[in-house]
C-alpha cells in the first residue's frame, strides 16, 4: 500500500443514545464537531470540511475484527451479520457507513471496534462455562465493549499522572456502561460480555441477570422479540424508575420519589460489586478513572462509588469532585488510590486507528 498522508479525518461515533461527529487535523486539532439525529447525518457531513479519510465506531467486531480495518464489501457484509449482537448500536453504525459512503465517494473509510481493546483478554476471563460445541460453533465468548473509550482513558491517565499506572479500573458510565480492569495498559477483565447486555445496570439495559429469566418468560408466553426488546430497551433504570436519564432520576430522587431512590440503590449496588470485582484480578488498585456522560458529569455517582471502595484505598475530595470540569484529579489528600475524571475522546482513538490502517512505513 502506498503511504497515505492524512491531513484531516472525519470520525463518526454512533452511540446507543447519540451521534457525534468530529473533524481532526493530523495533529489532532479539532477542526469541527457536530451531533444530531442519525437521519440527518448526510446533511451534517455535507456541511463539514471535507476529510481525507473517515473512521466509524463499530461496537462489535466479533472474532473476525480484532483491529481496525479498511471497509470494503466483504467487511460490510460481515458487519451486517454481527448486527444482532449489538442491536442498539450496530445498525446505527451500518447506517452511518452507508451515509458516509454515499456522501463522500472516494474517501477511504475505516471501521474501529470497541471489542478490539479486549481482544487479548486472558482465557479465564473470556471463556463462558458452556458446552464446547456451542462455543466453537457460535463463537461464544466474552468480547467486552467501550474499548475506544477505555483505550483513550488509559492513555490520558498516564499523561495526567506522568506514567501509566500498573493497576487501573476504568468506569465508562453513560447510557451504556461498563468497567475494565487494566493491568499495565492491557484489559484483563471487563463487565460486558458476548453482547453489551452483560454487567452493570444501564439506562435501558438490564445488565447481568439470571439466564433462566428470559427462558422462563418465553416458556410462559412472551415472544423472543418481546424479551429482547424488554432487556435492551425497557429495563435498567428505565425499567426501575420510568426513566433512563440520570439527570431526571436525580431530580426525582431529590423529591423523594420512591422508585427513583430504589433505582439508584440498585444501580450503585451493582456498580460497587462490579468495581470491586475488577480490582480482584489486578491484586489491588492504583487508579480509578471515571469517563462517559455520567462518569464525567455526575459527582454524586463518583462520590458514592469512591465511598463504597474506601476499603481499597479510594477517597475523593468533596470540593474537587463537585467542581471537576474536564480532565481532573479529584483524589483526596493522602489517598492511596488516585481518582481521575477523564473526558471521553473516542474520536481521537478512531482517528489514530484510521491513520494506522491507511499509513505504512
Amino acid at each position: 500500500m502506498d503511504v497515505v498522508v492524512l491531513m484531516r479525518v472525519l470520525t463518526v461515533n454512533p452511540g446507543s443514545s447519540s451521534l457525534k461527529l468530529s473533524v481532526l487535523d493530523d495533529d489532532d486539532t479539532l477542526v469541527a464537531e457536530e451531533s444530531g439525529p442519525r437521519e440527518e447525518l448526510a446533511g451534517i457531513v455535507s456541511d463539514l470540511p471535507r476529510p481525507d479519510a473517515a473512521g466509524i465506531r463499530f461496537v462489535h467486531g466479533g472474532s473476525d475484527f480484532t483491529a481496525p480495518v479498511l471497509v470494503n464489501g466483504a467487511v460490510t457484509e460481515r458487519l451486517r451479520e454481527l448486527a444482532d449482537l449489538a442491536p442498539l448500536h450496530q445498525p446505527a453504525s451500518l447506517h452511518a457507513l452507508a451515509e458516509i459512503t454515499g456522501t463522500l465517494p472516494g474517501v477511504p473509510t475505516v471501521a474501529s471496534f470497541d471489542t478490539a481493546f479486549h481482544a487479548a483478554l486472558p482465557a479465564e476471563a473470556a471463556t463462558y462455562a458452556l458446552p464446547r460445541h456451542w462455543r466453537d460453533r457460535f463463537g461464544l465468548r466474552r468480547y467486552g465493549f467501550h474499548g475506544l473509550s477505555f483505550a483513550y482513558a488509559v492513555r490520558r491517565a498516564g499523561e495526567l499522572l506522568g506514567g501509566a499506572p500498573a493497576r487501573m479500573v476504568v468506569c465508562h458510565l453513560g447510557a451504556g456502561a461498563s468497567l475494565a480492569a487494566v493491568a499495565d495498559g492491557r484489559s484483563v477483565d471487563t463487565t460486558m460480555g458476548f453482547t453489551p447486555l452483560e454487567g452493570l445496570v444501564m439506562a435501558s439495559r438490564a445488565g447481568s441477570i439470571d439466564p433462566g429469566i428470559p427462558l422462563w418468560l418465553m416458556k410462559h408466553g412472551l415472544t423472543l422479540d418481546e424479551v429482547n426488546d424488554g432487556l435492551e430497551r425497557d429495563s435498567g433504570l428505565r425499567g426501575l424508575a420510568g426513566t433512563g436519564d440520570m439527570r431526571e432520576l436525580r431530580r426525582l430522587a431529590e423529591d423523594r420519589d420512591v422508585p427513583a431512590l430504589a433505582a439508584l440503590d440498585v444501580y450503585h449496588h451493582r456498580l460497587r460489586a462490579c468495581a470491586a470485582a475488577m480490582a480482584a484480578p489486578l491484586g489491588g488498585l492504583d487508579v480509578l478513572v471515571f469517563t462517559g456522560g455520567v462518569g464525567e458529569h455526575d459527582p454524586s455517582v463518583r462520590f458514592r462509588l469512591a465511598s463504597d471502595l474506601a476499603f481499597l484505598g479510594v477517597a475523593v475530595d468533596p470540593d474537587r469532585n463537585a467542581d471537576a470540569r474536564g480532565d481532573a484529579d479529584v483524589s483526596a489528600d493522602g489517598a492511596s488510590v488516585r481518582t481521575l475524571v477523564v473526558t471521553a475522546r473516542e474520536d481521537l482513538e478512531i482517528a489514530a486507528d484510521v491513520r494506522r490502517v491507511l499509513t505504512t512505513d
